[in-house]
């Protein structure tokens, strides 16, 4: 028996009536399917989970209940609640992607989509503050040598620094993706899935080493838990954990495992690294998204106009 178009209404508009999170959930399944990293899976999934939080707490459970005032007001409530403007459009961007999703996949009538109405928070164009290597050897010497999580830190914190990568690269590297004799590692699914080649220096391979030479389990990780804890693959909370447990000892603020990687932007690019190759190596498409880790110092630029300066250059 064929439907009638009221009743096909009528079915459509119910399954668009879906609780919140029903949606939430489908969206992030969709993401997956296609293929995206586990690393962006993880930020979808914590981003969302906060307005989904908020929601909840106002006692709204549909789609359909939500308008863009509703949103502006959330906006608001994460900056009162301490929020930086960063974190703020991060999960805007995760909201954003949801709605955008929504109505493709749902396709409801009658409905406009709030998020279109929605600016983006502002962000300060500054650059952001690397960690510094003082810190860094601080957070080194508190680890104690020749224990498993000493030298597992201790090598971890290196690696952060000398490859660049994202946290989640980090975490997601086998022990078949090393090459210790050359220093290279394979990220296998970087941003966007895309793989790239990384690399250590003979400091980041001691450590390495060491940490390796405590190891006897099977996982196929890199980066395991304790073997009390099973030797399991450490996930990003743990990874977050061992930088604050680290940065407590050290007597220092907690940097956060993406500062290490803006010091690693900026010490290639005073050792002579071209954009287009750091560029290249952090795993980025072009050139543009690395003037949010690039901080040139006033002693920089001084130097650049030192070794550069057109006139002393210029045999006048």
């Amino acid at each position: 028996m064929l439907l009638t178009t009221d009743t096909r209404r009528t079915i459509k508009n119910s399954v668009c009536e879906k609780y919140l999170w029903t949606w939430m959930e489908a969206f992030l399944i969709d993401r997956k399917a296609n293929g995206l990293a586990e690393g962006s899976l993880y930020f979808y999934r914590t981003k969302l989970q906060k307005f989904a939080d908020y929601c909840e707490a106002q006692s709204l459970t549909q789609i359909s209940q939500i308008s863009p005032t509703f949103i502006r007001q959330f906006l608001l409530y994460l900056e009162e609640t301490g929020h930086n403007p960063g974190g703020r459009h991060a999960i805007y961007r995760a909201v954003r992607a949801f709605f955008l999703w929504y109505q493709d996949e749902a396709d409801p009538k009658e409905w406009s989509n709030p998020i279109r109405k929605v600016k983006a928070p502002r962000v300060p164009s500054e650059p952001i503050e690397p960690v510094s290597i003082e810190d860094v050897t601080k957070m080194v010497n508190a680890c104690e040598k020749g224990t498993f999580t000493g030298d597992r830190d201790i090598a971890i914190m290196l690696c952060l620094l000398d490859t660049g990568a994202r946290a989640n690269e980090l975490l997601e590297i086998n022990l078949d993706d090393i090459d210790q004799a050359r220093g290279e590692i394979l990220i296998r699914r970087g941003k966007g899935s895309k793989p790239r080649t990384v690399y250590i220096g003979k400091q980041s391979r001691r450590a390495l080493r060491k940490y390796l030479s405590q190891r006897r389990d099977n996982c196929p990780a890199l980066w395991v838990t304790h073997p009390r804890f099973d030797s399991e693959r450490i996930k990003y909370d743990g990874l977050r954990e061992i930088l604050h447990r680290r940065s407590m000892e050290a007597k220092i603020e907690g940097p956060t495992a993406h500062d290490f990687r803006r010091a690693f932007a900026l010490s290639m690019l005073r050792n002579g690294t071209d954009v287009f190759t750091l560029a290249k190596l952090m795993g980025h498409s072009g050139i543009t998204v690395l003037q949010l880790y690039l901080k040139q110092s006033n002693q920089d630029t001084e130097i650049a106009h030192r070794r550069a300066g057109p006139v002393d250059n210029s045999g006048l």
